[in-house]
């Protein structure tokens, strides 16, 4: 396997930025690659290591793109993640002025992130999306687009400069990343861990998106992602992509993955990893009866009683 790293592309992006915070991207070649798509597929491939892609945002939620390329295809596996603090600077051509911009262009997650600043600013500019933040300066600096939202930082890599800088419409935005590789044994749990699945019901029934969520809630387990996503076998087929607090290891967890086992169509198990946004001691204690010592404590009740020695 090459000691490579896949990144959405080109260079300048919001993900080259993230990616580049973690220790071990200093010592692999990253390679930039023009989608989400591309980038998984290398890793697939066994062209890359791994591939580093946005997966959530926290104005509008799940990356799309991101969670359906995780949903089909031969089965990948996230193994970190990182969380960066995202505004936009306004990138055009030198001597450009705000009256000139006619068209914008950047990729399809910023512009909920950019809309109110886009009517107040420029209410009649065209909206015209890109691959990636990055590549929408490229197609401003080849003169296709009037001006790119883009990091300011991409500004010098694409003869650009910041017509403005610090915009955003939600005050905090961060986006979500994650470095995702082929499958294999899950890092040790740290004690704030999340797990990642992807969840298909046998049927449509009533309340059969409560029988899943109950598998989670009866074991003190939190959600932190709950996105629904087509199936492609019609109107109303959706499957369930999930991150939960814990790790595999969890013997709640463990056990609730099995009791998903049980009742679903197919579950797909995208990993355990550290999160992102806490230390271990910020790590809220399980509610009671849902620690790993009282899972364990009881599975040896039951196992005594099947002996007879209760």
């Amino acid at each position: 396997m090459p000691a490579s790293y896949a990144y959405l592309g080109p260079e300048g992006t919001f993900t080259e930025v993230a990616l580049r915070t973690l220790p071990e991207a200093a010592t692999r070649e990253l390679v930039p690659y023009v989608s989400v798509q591309s980038a998984l597929d290398a890793v697939r491939a066994g062209e890359a290591e791994a591939a580093f892609v946005p997966i959530e945002n926290s104005v509008e939620g799940g990356i799309t793109t991101t969670l359906d390329e995780l949903v089909a295809g031969a089965p990948l596996m996230i193994y970190r993640e990182v969380l960066l603090s995202i505004t936009f600077a306004l990138l055009v051509r030198p001597g450009t002025k705000l009256s000139d911009i006619k068209t914008v262009s950047a990729h399809p997650a910023a512009q909920p992130q950019v809309r109110n600043w886009l009517k107040k600013h420029l209410p009649d500019a065209h909206w015209e999306s890109a691959a990636s933040n990055a590549d929408a300066a490229r197609l401003v600096q080849e003169g296709q687009y009037d001006a790119a939202f883009a990091g300011e930082f991409a500004a010098a890599r694409y003869g650009l400069e910041a017509l403005e800088t610090g915009i955003h419409d939600a005050e905090n935005a961060q986006t979500r990343f994650v470095l995702v590789g082929r499958p294999a044994r899950p890092a040790a749990p740290t004690g704030a861990d999340k797990t990642s699945i992807v969840l298909w019901q046998r049927d449509d029934h009533p309340g059969g998106l409560r029988d899943l969520l109950g598998e989670f809630a009866t074991r003190g387990i939190n959600l932190m992602l709950l996105q629904s996503r087509p199936t492609g076998a019609g109107i109303g087929n959706y499957c369930f992509c999930i991150d939960a607090e814990g790790h595999i290891s969890d013997r709640r967890v463990a056990d609730a993955l099995m009791g998903l086992k049980r009742i679903c169509l197919q579950v797909r198990y995208l990993g355990s990893y550290p999160r992102a946004d806490v230390r271990p001691g910020d790590v809220q204690p399980p509610r009671l009866g849902t620690s790993d010592h009282e899972f364990t404590a009881a599975a040896d009740w039951v196992a005594r009683c099947q002996d007879g020695r209760f």
